[in-house]
């Protein structure tokens, strides 16, 4: 059988967070489907490798999500050097877990602004280009967008707030033939999720979730799934597929965890005190040492 040439073969994809986990692995799929990459994150070294390892053009960029004057003067090289994008995915984000009566504002205020604002700042810059291309911008989200938990409350308002933005953005662009998609992830084996499993407590409340809801999944499948969606300009992904299921039930959500959390809180705090985890994973913490909030 002939082999069917991609859609995204020759278009411009710009990926935010592409150093490393969820990003490297969407940017690796991206180039091999024949797309050019621009990756943009904030590890100058690990992004050109990257850049090296990938098939075709790319191109990489140590930037800042929330600095909106930096991430202008890179959406203009993007287009200089590999053309108007087509594709832009809003990947960027970090984490930190803990009571939020002890966490440390600046920490708290950067996960907003990394996952959030982070991913406004990105519309805001290359929307011009994607009304030129009519392209299609895909936000990742998360399960946490739909049922928030104990112990991440920046990281689900935060992701909250992406959904919620995109669905407005989605709107307001659609008369520009401008796509917007939202992908719902679940676990997926990064150095973040391999990094909350150092903390007890994000352990345990991980561990305590139903069956299916707590499987970890391989980042190249779940960077594959995502792909794909961009290639059919879905306006929704759900990775894993059950997660739509999610949608069904979110306003039964926060009453259950409540209850669980009044049971299982308790008893987590007695066998070992509750700790603010900081930004987590690698890439939390590389931006931490290059945000000027720390």
């Amino acid at each position: 059988m002939p082999v069917t040439e991609s859609p995204l073969h020759g278009r411009t994809a710009v990926v935010t967070g592409a150093a490393r986990g969820l990003g490297a692995a969407m940017a690796r799929d991206l180039a091999g489907r024949g797309a050019k990459v621009a990756l943009l994150g904030r590890e100058e070294r690990t992004l050109a490798r990257i850049r090296d390892s990938l098939p075709g053009m790319s191109e990489c960029w140590e930037v800042d999500v929330t600095d909106d004057r930096s991430m202008a003067r890179a959406g203009a090289e993007i287009r200089a050097r590999l053309g108007p994008p087509s594709i832009v995915v809003a990947n960027a984000g970090v984490a930190e877990g803990g009571p939020f009566a002890e966490s440390d504002p600046a920490v708290w205020r950067r996960v907003i602004e990394v996952n959030l604002i982070g991913s406004a700042v990105t519309a805001r810059t290359l929307l011009t280009y994607l009304f030129e291309t009519q392209g299609y911008f895909l936000q990742v989200a998360s399960l946490a967008s739909i049922g928030a938990a104990p112990m991440m409350s920046a990281y689900c308002a935060s992701k909250a707030g992406v959904e919620s933005f995109a669905h407005s953005l989605r709107a307001e662009v659609a008369h520009r033939r401008v796509g917007v998609g939202i992908a719902y992830i679940n676990w997926t084996d990064t150095d973040m999720i391999r990094d909350a499993d150092e903390y007890a407590v994000l352990r345990e409340l991980r561990g305590h979730m139903p069956s299916p809801a707590r499987k970890v999944y391989p980042v190249e499948y779940v960077a594959g799934r995502l792909v794909t969606a961009i290639e059919r300009r879905r306006p929704s992904v759900y990775v894993p597929r059950w997660l739509r299921s999610a949608q069904l039930v979110r306003a039964a959500m926060p009453p259950v965890v409540t209850m669980l959390s009044r049971r299982e809180l308790p008893r987590l705090a007695a066998e070992e005190p509750f700790e603010a985890t900081g930004l987590l994973g690698a890439g939390g913490r590389a931006d931490q040492a290059g945000s000027p909030h720390r």
